[in-house]
């Protein structure tokens, strides 16, 4: 489903732009274990996997700190000196310079409209870093439209090691539905992290990495309009709930090809996106219709290719993965379980990850899980989209297989616990197809451990 009236862009309803999303919600409280859980040759081409080895800085970079504790008069170059607020150092960073975030609460002023609002770019050689100083644990807390927002096309941008919360705790889902035609409430729609696009610059080359962003009515991370994108290793829970603008967990939207680069630009891999979901409906339809763990959004155009791989995606109320009206990806080695948990959504039977509206789309080496009776896959107006080497247990509905497709139960060790690793007697081990461009699983070990990769997120050690 598209928005439309913004003349310079179209938008699905998993997202909403960013300088129109920031909101938390309330509800039932979902609590969990967040752990980091813990064959043959094929003729099929894919696209290599670029080098992406960061240059971490130049001789004249500067280390700027931030603390809980710190205060914005201070110089801000030592811990003892540490500056109180996030936006004091970004206001101030150069090509090469890292900002230490130590230990803290971090809020946004009455009118501010992110917590940190990084408008300053590095360069190819010289990226600008936010960090979790070493050991720490800082917190970005807000009821604005971002936590962490990044404009004005600001590029060559790290941002790791962060937890950025939302305002979902502060209020209910009734206030949420009482706003559901109001578009300009940061309470309810508020984003966590944002790459915003439009006409005051798109940014590329933006690396959002093993962060946790939670509890945030919008977007949980969202890029619009972006090139040479990262999103690795976070874990994102929580978000989309009470937004109008239809949102998910991880969305790509509207990808920019910044140059004709045809291979891998945009990476989404290794996280673990779950209970992300909507409970007030999209404002351009009136219908809930997203909440995704991850989409790839509304990008026919983008010339480089989308590597989604590696991810757990659970519990969600819209798919765990899928393309939308998108191209030139590839969705390898996922693990989906139970999404699909809106009624509206598990009533138009799309699956737990799939393509719709696509072109030059791959599936491959997935594990589908849905509930009994719903749908693990689909095939709506595609072209050229395959699905192959997947995994669906055979109380699914599955509405279209690759030759080597398999029903079949994965044998989770313990999909109740979220421990979704595989028993050694899995049928999902050793029976896919090595990916050249992944040499890794979710936990970070070696692919390939036996005589073939393995299905799935996991590789069975």
């Amino acid at each position: 489903m598209m928005i439309h009236g913004f003349g310079f862009l179209s938008l699905s309803a998993s997202l909403v732009l960013p300088w129109a999303l920031t909101g938390l919600v309330q509800g039932q409280r979902i609590t969990e274990s967040l752990f980091k859980d813990v064959p043959q040759p094929s003729t099929i081409k894919e696209i290599p996997l670029p080098s992406r080895k960061l240059i971490s800085g130049i001789s004249s970079a500067t280390t700027y700190y931030v603390s809980g504790n710190g205060n914005d008069r201070n110089s801000g170059l030592s811990t003892s000196s540490a500056f109180r607020t996030l936006q004091r150092a970004a206001n101030l960073t150069n090509p090469g310079d890292t900002v230490l975030i130590m230990n803290g609460q971090y809020k946004n002023g009455p009118k501010n409209g992110a917590v940190l609002g990084i408008k300053r770019s590095g360069t190819a050689n010289a990226w600008i870093k936010y960090k979790a100083y070493p050991g720490n644990s800082p917190k970005i807390q807000h009821n604005t439209w971002n936590g962490i927002s990044i404009s004005n096309g600001a590029s060559y941008i790290e941002i790791n090691g962060l937890e950025v919360i939302g305002n979902n705790a502060n209020i209910t889902r009734n206030y949420a539905l009482s706003q559901k035609y109001n578009t300009s409430n940061p309470l309810t729609s508020g984003n966590c992290i944002s790459i915003e696009g439009g006409n005051k610059g798109r940014s590329r080359h933006i690396n959002i990495l093993n962060n946790k962003v939670h509890d945030c009515g919008g977007a949980g991370i969202s890029a619009i309009q972006a090139d040479y994108v990262k999103v690795d290793n976070n874990t994102v829970y929580n978000n989309a709930w009470y937004t109008v603008h239809g949102c998910s967990g991880i969305s790509m939207l509207n990808n920019w090809s910044s140059d004709n680069n045809q291979g891998y630009k945009i990476f989404v891999t290794n996280n673990r996106s779950y209970n992300n979901r909507m409970y007030v409906p999209w404002i351009g339809s009136g219908t809930i219709s997203d909440g995704n763990g991850i989409i790839v959004d509304v990008s026919k155009g983008y010339r480089g290719r989308v590597l989604v791989a590696n991810n757990l995606t659970y519990n969600n109320g819209g798919s765990g993965i899928h393309s939308h009206d998108s191209q030139h990806i590839d969705i390898i080695n996922n693990t989906s379980y139970l999404n699909q948990q809106s009624p509206e959504v598990k009533k138009k039977g799309k699956g737990e990850i799939y393509a719709g509206y696509s072109s030059d789309v791959k599936i491959f080496n997935n594990i589908m899980y849905p509930s009994p009776g719903n749908a693990a896959n689909s095939n709506m107006k595609n072209v050229n989209v395959n699905y192959n080497y997947n995994v669906y247990p055979s109380n699914s509905t599955i509405k279209i297989t690759g030759s080597n497709d398999m029903i079949a139960d994965p044998q989770f060790v313990n999909p109740s616990a979220r421990d979704f690793r595989l028993k050694s007697t899995s049928p999902a081990i050793n029976s896919g197809l090595k990916w050249s461009s992944l040499k890794t699983d979710f936990l970070g070990n070696p692919r390939v451990s036996g005589s073939a990769t393995d299905r799935g997120a996991y590789e069975n050690r």
